[in-house]
């Protein structure tokens, strides 16, 4: 069983901010797949979905960002899912807005949910989804990303949030190196950036 953890911080306050992507694409997989309504477990919201007959959880943790891991290791120990089998959604400030990239393990870059994810989970060698939100051209990365999307981005937000559902679902059902094959090679204005990445 996969675990499909969306990154965000809970309450209408933060409920379009770049920082709650993760939040979203969650909801997303879960208007496609979902089986059941979201209720409260683990610290967090969480549902049941499926792609065919393979089931997987879906979870917001409601923890606030920095102590995502605290609700997914809850939903990881009572289903005892492996490290391997969790796939965690993010926003990602050294992707440009609308870039989606699959990547397994590595640093927390600064992103205060994944390091709490590798903290609390066991280590860094989950799924990520990288949902590119882009760098603020003035202030700072923790303004930017707990602001709400521009109106043009708002116009392209739901096509990105579908890309980054699809890369998820590919994951459960290809396997991590198949959805990278896929979903890192979508955006060519992009790929130099990605090879030197």
């Amino acid at each position: 069983m996969f675990l499909v953890v969306g990154l965000g911080n809970p309450g209408s306050k933060y409920q379009n901010h770049r920082h709650n992507v993760g939040f979203m694409v969650v909801d997303r997989l879960a208007e496609r797949h979902g089986r059941e309504p979201f209720r409260e477990k683990f610290q967090g919201q969480f549902a049941k979905a499926a792609l065919g007959t393979s089931e997987f959880g879906l979870l917001k943790p409601q923890t606030f960002m920095n102590l995502s891991g605290q609700s997914a290791q809850k939903a990881m120990a009572f289903f005892k899912i492996e490290l391997a089998k969790v796939i965690v959604i993010h926003d990602e400030l050294d992707l440009p807005f609308g870039t989606v990239r699959v990547k397994v393990g590595g640093g927390a870059a600064g992103h205060n949910g994944i390091k709490s994810m590798a903290q609390c989970c066991g280590g860094p060698d989950f799924v990520r989804i990288r949902v590119g939100i882009g760098r603020p051209r003035g202030g700072t990365g923790a303004n930017y990303v707990l602001s709400d999307f521009s109106r043009e981005e708002c116009a392209e937000l739901p096509a990105v949030v579908e890309s980054a559902s699809l890369a998820a679902a590919d994951v459960m059902t290809r396997g991590p190196q198949a959805a990278m094959n896929v979903h890192n090679q979508s955006n060519p204005s992009t790929k130099k950036d990605e090879r030197t990445s």
